[in-house]
């Protein structure tokens, strides 16, 4: 099959080098002309034959709506486009109603698996109409991990990158529960090898996961996260979690309560924690620390 791909970063990148080890065709194209295959979109749909299939790996928001615009304008009907990035699901419904109406299809795609996709394979969390997502199933094949799992049809338009949004957010729960788990066994003076503590629940415990692979990886490269400031982003799929939560009145505590950690790394001073410890002074005499 032949698929044309936007946006060779480290996970388009990775993903046009592992539909090529299946066999089939990916032209890319980049803003970086060492990475491209292409000069221009325009040069990247004419290398294509009909009906056309391509992909779309950049960041969500205006760089998303942008690409897909030009597509509108280049592609012609019966042809196929991908959101492969993190948009938001309204975001591809909007898309579609706009390619539909001019005979193009649309599916959107959530990708999980990060830098590690290329060797693992990639889930994918699919929406759309039955007959585009049918079209694209060669492509799915090539991209999902071996085995039976790691791909689902979840719905109609929306419902992949809704899907995906969900599995960030159950994302930043369980980072931030392992984060809290490592600080605590970091401050007591009774545990002097938490690294190896994280490795001895790496097996035989109902903890064990991928994440804490991961976690005991970053502690093998440096054992206290000495090298690292206390600054966590979040992304944007988090936030739409929790909008989306409220939107549908289903109570998300775990997964708010860690978003909400991710903001409090961006203050060095909290102002909060200001009026807190004035109000402990205040009630109960508790002592204040001054800057000075």
């Amino acid at each position: 099959m032949q698929l044309g791909l936007i946006g060779l970063g480290k996970m388009g990148g990775n993903m046009r080098e592992r539909i090529r080890r299946a066999g089939h065709t990916v032209i890319g194209y980049d803003r970086n002309p060492d990475l491209s295959d292409a000069t221009s979109l325009a040069e990247l749909v004419d290398k294509l034959e009909a009906p056309r299939v391509v992909w779309v790996m950049v960041p969500a928001g205006a760089a998303t709506q942008s690409v897909v615009d030009e597509l509108g304008t280049l592609l012609s009907p019966g042809d196929t486009v991908v959101d492969g990035g993190n948009s938001r699901w309204t975001d591809d419904e909007k898309h579609a109603e706009e390619l539909g109406a001019k005979g193009i299809g649309f599916v959107d795609a959530g990708v999980s698996g990060g830098v590690w996709g290329l060797q693992n394979g990639y889930a994918l969390m699919v929406g759309g109409d039955k007959e585009h997502v049918e079209r694209l199933q060669p492509i799915f094949e090539a991209l999902k991990p071996e085995g039976p799992y790691g791909y689902v049809h979840a719905g109609k338009v929306g419902a992949g990158h809704f899907s995906k949004m969900v599995h960030n957010g159950i994302e930043y729960a369980m980072m931030q529960a392992y984060a809290e788990g490592w600080e605590l066994l970091e401050k007591v003076n009774s545990v002097d090898n938490v690294r190896e503590v994280f490795r001895s629940w790496e097996q035989g415990t109902v903890i064990r996961s991928w994440l804490l692979d991961l976690a005991v990886n970053a502690l093998d490269e440096d054992e206290h996260l000495d090298k690292l400031k206390g600054f966590a982003q979040d992304s944007g799929e988090g936030r739409w979690t929790v909008e989306a939560a409220i939107d549908n009145a289903v109570p998300l505590p775990a997964i708010t309560a860690s978003l909400f950690a991710r903001f409090s790394s961006r203050q060095d001073d909290s102002p909060q924690m200001k009026m807190v410890a004035a109000l402990r002074n205040q009630f109960g005499g508790h002592a204040v620390e001054s800057k000075e």
